[in-house]
């Protein structure tokens, strides 16, 4: 049977603000990286292991405004998840993702699966 890991995380920021250039060098945002640090804690309290195989990556988005795209949201949670679901983003075979509107309770419910 396959492994299915399901949970839920804060809201992440853009890619837009993923990087920034601090004095000729770029470097992951302090956001992000504070982003990441937050998903990779809350997601160890569901997952096991990371997963060592392929996986499939299911993501239902509700964000807190009616603004913004949901192609730049995937990115930084898939870095979260590094080391956490799974041991590389390279194992991500497939990925579904969805938006919605919550303002009350902005976040990301996250299915990893492993495939099969």
């Amino acid at each position: 049977m396959a492994t299915v890991y399901r949970f839920t995380l804060p809201w992440p920021p853009s890619a837009n603000r993923y990087w920034r250039n601090v004095r000729g060098h770029t470097v992951v945002s302090s956001e992000a990286r504070d982003y990441k640090l937050r998903a990779a804690w809350e997601a160890r309290i569901a997952v096991d292991e990371p997963l060592s195989g392929n996986v499939i990556l299911t993501m239902d988005f509700y964000r807190p405004r009616k603004s913004g795209d949901l192609s730049n949201r995937i990115k930084v949670l898939e870095d979260a998840l590094n080391g956490v679901a799974f041991n590389d983003d390279k194992q991500v075979i497939e990925i579904h993702a969805r938006r919605f509107d919550d303002k009350h309770n902005p976040r990301v419910e996250v299915e990893v699966r492993e495939a099969t």
